[in-house]
């Protein structure tokens, strides 16, 4: 019994034990799954808290990142407007200009309308007139009886006829009268520029020149034994050798002033030398030809650089320098050359023209007087055959061939050649005529205008630039004086050869004569 009582003891013992055992192990268990939860959870919200930061670091990036290309495209985008913007700036500027130019022309249509309108009301009641004349002229026509058709026909025709011609006259001087105040305002005005501007020192060439002697014992030793020195002199140099009385003086004469620089610079290097002999003279002379075409080439090398003028052909040079001993009516053609470049330059420039293009056509226009004689065709000609051969440009040539009117200008820089080519050739002092030219011109001038009807008297002055036509004047009006003169002037223009302008002044003399008794 107590056996089974121990036994009882023993196993509520063990079961006390064992459910404490495993009461308190439960506990254990659920403290460490409590802490195991809580370590769980403790990483989970470290590695929430990690991701968190992360996918703020990312968000932020890519936050910039997006904001960076927004940037880049709102740049782009803005850019793309402002040429737009530009764009359509420029098209609202081109089509106000557009506009502009409308308006003008409208304006100019409108003017042109109502100027036709006036002349269309002109004319309608010049119409009215002349119907009205054409009546009355009818009316005195039936009047008389004796006229035939034919007589009244003339009649009526020659009336008409008179009356035209008296308005059209009226109304051409009217015009030509503007046109001419306008164009002789803006002339006067560039030439006066030019002329004063331009200042010349060039000295009138001669036909003769001489050559100071130390003694009159020279004169013997220069004509040589039976005149073989001078002979051989003069053949070389193709000069006149004059030898007088004239003390310690020996003249050499020629009509080429190429020659006769030779010839003077030969002379003077022969008598400084002593040796005069033949041999000697033609050395000298070879030798002085060639020191004097150096220096005229090099004379024309600092005028082209003076006047700016560049690339111009060494044959051109040549031809320039050739220039330096021609005249033109005892003119120095190379300084009428030089004369001609500044002023066509200056004229340009006033104009807001091409001035190296005005300069270049003026240095050359007279090239072709460098050539021999022996060439055929005017200087014009041979001047636009070089000009082309050493590559000059084609407004050049024409200026070449323009300056004296043979061809037309193709360019304003042509008519600026020719208009400086009269200035420096008409200016006083510039040239001299041969006498007898010259009154056989004045001559020429006066017998026109004489055979023109009601023409009492004329008189050619300054020179030959000015005709005064004495006109009857019980005979002529004040319609008919401009018509003789504006005809004596074509026929001057169309007949004469003359340099720069003939002004035709046509005056009409009323004589009235009484007696006092």
């Amino acid at each position: 019994m107590s056996m089974i009582l121990f036994s009882v003891l023993t196993l509520i013992l063990g079961l006390l034990i064992g459910y404490l055992g495993v009461y308190f192990l439960q506990i254990k268990k659920k403290e460490y799954l409590k802490q195991k939860a809580e370590d769980i959870i403790k990483n989970a919200e470290i590695e929430r808290d990690n991701m968190l930061k992360k996918a703020e670091i990312d968000i932020k990036d890519y936050t910039l990142t997006a904001k960076n290309q927004i940037d880049e495209e709102i740049r782009e985008k803005r850019k793309e407007i402002q040429k737009w913007e530009k764009r359509l700036q420029m098209k609202e500027e081109t089509l106000d200009k557009k506009q502009l130019q409308l308006d003008s022309k409208q304006e100019q249509l409108n003017k042109k309308l109502e100027e036709l309108k006036e002349k269309e009301q002109f004319l309608d009641e010049e119409s009215a007139k002349l119907t009205s004349l054409l009546e009355e002229q009818k009316r005195k026509i039936e009047e008389i009886a004796r006229m035939t058709t034919e007589d009244a026909k003339e009649y009526l025709i020659k009336q008409i006829e008179d009356v035209a011609k008296k308005e059209a006259v009226v109304r051409l001087r009217e015009i030509e009268e503007e046109v001419n105040e306008n164009a002789k305002k803006i002339s006067q005005k560039i030439l006066s520029l030019t002329m004063e501007k331009m200042a010349s020192t060039f000295v009138m060439e001669k036909t003769i020149s001489t050559v100071s002697l130390p003694n009159d014992e020279m004169k013997g030793r220069i004509i040589g034994r039976e005149g073989r020195n001078i002979r051989s002199f003069e053949k070389e140099t193709g000069v006149d050798l004059i030898i007088d009385d004239t003390p310690e003086v020996v003249v050499i004469s020629s009509f080429d002033p190429k020659k006769r620089e030779i010839a003077k610079v030969a002379l003077e290097k022969l008598i400084q030398d002593g040796r005069i002999h033949p041999a000697r003279i033609e050395e000298v002379v070879e030798k002085v030809k060639q020191e004097l075409e150096q220096e005229a080439i090099e004379e024309v090398k600092s005028l082209i650089f003076d006047l700016g003028i560049e690339n111009l052909h060494p044959e051109i040079i040549k031809h320039l320098s050739m220039l330096k001993y021609r005249t033109s009516y005892t003119q120095n053609v190379l300084q009428h050359s030089v004369e001609v470049a500044y002023m066509a330059g200056i004229m340009a420039a006033e104009l807001g023209l091409n001035i190296k293009l005005a300069k270049r056509a003026g240095l050359l226009h007279d090239i072709g007087k460098s050539t021999d004689q022996e060439m055929e065709g005017s200087h014009t000609t041979l001047g636009a055959e070089i000009a082309r051969k050493y590559g000059e440009n084609e407004y050049v040539i024409n200026a070449i061939m323009s300056h004296h009117g043979e061809v037309e200008p193709n360019c304003v820089e042509s008519v600026l050649v020719s208009i400086a080519d009269t200035l420096s050739a008409a200016r006083p002092g510039a040239r001299m005529e041969v006498l007898e030219n010259y009154i056989k011109r004045l001559e020429e001038l006066e017998k026109i205008a004489k055979k023109y009807k009601n023409v009492k008297n004329a008189y050619a002055i300054q020179a030959g630039r000015e005709l005064r036509v004495i006109i009857e004047d019980q005979f002529t009006s004040d319609n008919d004086a401009y018509l003789v003169a504006k005809e004596i002037a074509e026929e001057i223009k169309e007949n004469m050869t003359y340099t720069g302008q003939v002004k035709v002044v046509t005056i009409r003399e009323l004589r009235a004569v009484e007696y006092a008794n």
